[in-house]
C-alpha cells in the first residue's frame, strides 16, 4: 500500500486528541473548583476530580498511540501482523480501563448532579462509560478477526 494513505485517518486521530487535551488544561480545573464549591466541606472531591479525569485521560492518550501505530502498520502492509493484533489489543484494555475509572467516578458525577440539579450530567457520565465499552467489544471484534485472518493467511503459506 502506497505511504499516506491513511493520511486523513491519521490526522483524525491528531484532531481527536487536540479537543481531549484543551479539555484537559481548561475544563478539568473549572469542574473541580465548582465541584468543591459545591461541597465546601469535602475538600478531598477536588482532588478525586483531578485524578478520575486525568486517569482516565492516560489510557485514552495511549489509545490514540496504538489507533496511530495500527495506521502505520497499514501504510507498511503489515496490516495482517501479530503486531497490528497488539495494537488492538492495547486498545481495547486502554478503553476498558476508561470505562472503569468512570465507572469508579460515577459517584463524583452523581454529587455534582445531585446539588446542582442537573440529571445530565450522570447521564454525560453513562456515556462516557458506554462509549467505551462500545470501543472495547468494536476492538475485541477486530481483534479476533484479525487473529483468525492471521492463521488463515499463514495456514495457506504453508500449503503452497
Amino acid at each position: 500500500m502506497k505511504q499516506g494513505t491513511t493520511l486523513f485517518l491519521k490526522a483524525a486521530v491528531i484532531l481527536i486528541g487536540i479537543p481531549v487535551l484543551a479539555l484537559c488544561i481548561f475544563l478539568v480545573p473549572q469542574i473541580a473548583s465548582y465541584a468543591a464549591e459545591l461541597y465546601p466541606d469535602f475538600t478531598a472531591i477536588k482532588y478525586l476530580v483531578f485524578l478520575d479525569m486525568y486517569a482516565a485521560a492516560i489510557p485514552f492518550y495511549f489509545a490514540l498511540y496504538q489507533a496511530f501505530k495500527l495506521l502505520s502498520y497499514i501504510d507498511k502492509n503489515k496490516a495482517f501482523s501479530d503486531l497490528s493484533v497488539r495494537a488492538l489489543k492495547s486498545i481495547k484494555y486502554c478503553a476498558i480501563a476508561i470505562s472503569g475509572l468512570y465507572v469508579v467516578g460515577l459517584p463524583l458525577f452523581y454529587l455534582i448532579a445531585e446539588r446542582d440539579d442537573a440529571p445530565g450530567i450522570i447521564v454525560i457520565g453513562m456515556v462516557l462509560i458506554f462509549a467505551s465499552m462500545v470501543i472495547a467489544v468494536f476492538a475485541a471484534v477486530l481483534q479476533k478477526l484479525l487473529k483468525e485472518a492471521i492463521d488463515i493467511k499463514t495456514e495457506n503459506e504453508l500449503t503452497v
